[in-house]
């Protein structure tokens, strides 16, 4: 058997997972984030050790894990969790949504060589602008830090006594050669670190490490268990629905939005705010586009009629082309392609004629574009999209991925009912680790259905596409 362990932000997921892959037991875990400030985001550390501990108490009173070999991680990425010599830790995780090194961030993206190296834009959200912004603002604690692991990777070192980071997270630290899939030295000098500073580096389907003989005897484990690289939350999602050939993507519409799509080779464009990282195997890279609010737009809207998002989506019916009124679904600034934390949104081209269900169009397709926008932005760097795959709780809307498989111009995989996301690709990254196997071990998952675009609307999807690119570059700096 293998676990998969999935640190989330607002909680840790287990899945023990068969040498077939069926799904035999799962635990959760709650956790909360603190907002000391305002736009600050941390944790404590310690509490995601008492979530896993929890989790594995769990699994290993519903099933027993004798018969265990391996434990693949994934987790939230770009936290910054500072240890010091004796890897205690010397503040709260500082994590990816806390934007208070915005203007570390800034002056570090100023100078070429980050982009240059990690392929990537600075944002704030990164790892290496907090630790500046440590450096700057709690030089005392800046001047103890030993060692910077990200969140999953304190899981792995309470679990193992390791040191180790996997290449698809750090990449998303800016002190990554994304390329060279190695810490860059220049980079980490630039920030007033070094290598030594650093944990090291695998894939994340090989062996970081084994797991500690007393939480072996704790849990039950009888055998070494191999602790796998493992994955940052998207990557590790990618695993586990099978994107992992050149070609391949998914679309998630979640609470943000990705569309995330696998790459054989290395071809970075920092100018598109595309994601540019390596991927959670060996030789193989990945890029993302990113929006902020996909679903989070539509809850927002059914908010404001007091009522929910699936009463707004059921009665739609047959897709229509996109009406005179227009959203941007930019409640708290844009990622891909803008970049732009100060964007807002807003509703265009209102009129008497516009009811609850145009309206609630609007939405679902001012969120679409916003995925059009992202594949421009893909495309741009070169990356085609050969199959897509849909997750998130939007892809429970018919209607919603008939606009965004029109918009695209690309047919629509819909999986059948199940657990695909970072804790099942973890569990198949553990196997991986145990058993020297490869992509082979990660397929896409059964097909309920498919979804075709609407050749006789693509037109009209083009043209309010338009209208919608216009009409963002309008509104930015009114908002």
């Amino acid at each position: 058997m293998y676990i998969g362990l999935d640190l989330g932000t607002s909680g840790l997921k287990g899945l023990l997972v068969s040498e077939d892959q069926d799904v035999l037991a799962e635990a959760t875990a709650p956790l909360e984030v603190s907002r000391p400030k305002d736009g600050w985001s941390e944790q404590d550390p310690a509490h995601w050790i008492s979530a896993a501990e929890a989790v594995l108490g769990t699994l290993a009173s519903e099933h027993g894990l004798s018969g265990v070999r391996a434990i693949g991680l994934s987790g939230q990425m770009h936290g910054a969790t500072v240890l010091d010599d004796a890897d205690a830790v010397l503040r709260p995780s500082i994590l990816w949504n806390d934007t208070r090194s915005a203007a570390e961030a800034a002056e570090m993206d100023a100078d070429p060589a980050f982009r240059e190296i990690t392929g990537n834009i600075v944002f704030p959200g990164f790892t290496a602008p907090k630790l500046a912004w440590m450096k700057r603002h709690e030089p005392e604690l800046f001047a103890k830090a030993r060692k910077v692991l990200l969140p999953k990777d304190y899981l792995r070192l309470w679990l193992t006594g390791e040191h180790v980071a996997e290449m698809s997270d750090a990449a998303g630290t800016s002190w990554l050669d994304t390329g060279g899939r190695d810490w860059s030295d220049v980079l980490l000098q630039k920030t007033g670190l070094s290598r030594d500073h650093m944990p090291r580096l695998v894939e994340g389907s090989e062996v970081s490490g084994h797991l500690r003989a007393d939480l072996a005897a704790r849990w039950g484990f009888e055998r070494p268990v191999a602790v796998a690289g493992g994955g940052g939350d998207n990557a590790a999602s990618a695993i586990g629905v099978g994107v992992v050939q050149a070609g391949q993507a998914f679309v998630s519409l979640g609470t943000s939005g990705v569309l995330f799509a696998a790459n054989d080779g290395y071809a970075p464009d920092a100018e598109t705010a595309v994601h540019t990282f390596c991927h959670a195997l060996p030789s193989r890279w990945h890029q993302m586009g990113v929006i902020l609010a996909a679903t989070d737009a539509l809850n927002w809207y059914a908010g404001l009629l007091e009522t929910d998002a699936a009463a707004l989506t059921a009665g739609l019916g047959d897709l229509h082309a996109p009406g005179r009124a227009l959203f941007l679904p930019y409640l708290g600034g844009e990622r891909t392609p803008l970049n732009d934390a100060h964007i807002r949104g807003a509703f265009l081209g209102l009129e008497h004629a516009t009811d609850r269900a145009a309206a609630t169009r609007a939405v679902l397709e001012g969120v679409t574009f916003a995925i059009r926008d992202c594949r421009d932005a893909l495309a741009a760097t070169g990356t085609e999209i050969t199959s897509l795959l849909a997750v998130g709780g939007g892809s429970r809307s018919d209607y919603w991925l008939r606009a965004v498989a029109t918009a695209l111009g690309t047919p629509i995989d819909v999986p059948v009912a199940g657990d695909f996301g970072g804790a099942f690709g973890a569990a198949r990254l553990a196997m991986m680790a145990a058993t020297g196997g490869g992509a082979e071990l990660a397929p896409p998952p059964p097909i309920d259905h498919s979804i075709d675009p609407n050749p006789t609307l693509a037109g009209a999807f083009d043209e309010g596409h338009a209208r919608y690119v216009a009409a963002r570059d309008a509104i930015r700096g009114l908002t």
